[in-house]
């Protein structure tokens, strides 16, 4: 079980560090595949090296990667949450009625259909 469990976690790290090296923006074709044939030439010590020599940059990588993974999600949300607030939708139907793009009947029938759904 010991050995299935270290093959596991070797192959995590190799999948870590290939995933790694395709992301990076820093560096040059060149580079990354150097890195590609170093660790498949030999791969503990190319993937311990790469570990070793990167763990930085990884990080801030992963790091940022999650930033705008959740800045993406807080945007959506927002955009969401925004669409369905009635309170928004008849003040922005009032703006177009104070403007004169829609008439009162039509304002009307969207502050009912705001009020019904929200």
């Amino acid at each position: 079980m010991l050995v299935f469990f270290a093959w596991i976690i070797w192959f995590w790290l190799l999948i870590t560090v290939f995933a790694d090296i395709f992301r990076r923006h820093d560096t040059s074709g060149f580079a990354k595949v150097a890195w590609i044939i170093f660790v498949i030439v030999l791969p503990f010590l190319g993937v311990f090296i790469y570990l070793i020599a990167e763990h930085e940059g990884m990080t801030e990588r992963n790091i940022a990667a999650q930033q705008q993974a959740m800045a993406q999600t807080d945007d959506y949300i927002r955009s969401v949450a925004s669409q369905n607030d009635s309170t928004a939708q008849i003040a922005k139907a009032k703006e177009l009625l104070d403007s004169g793009a829609i008439s009162a009947s039509e304002y009307d029938a969207l502050k009912a259909k705001a009020l019904a759904s929200g």
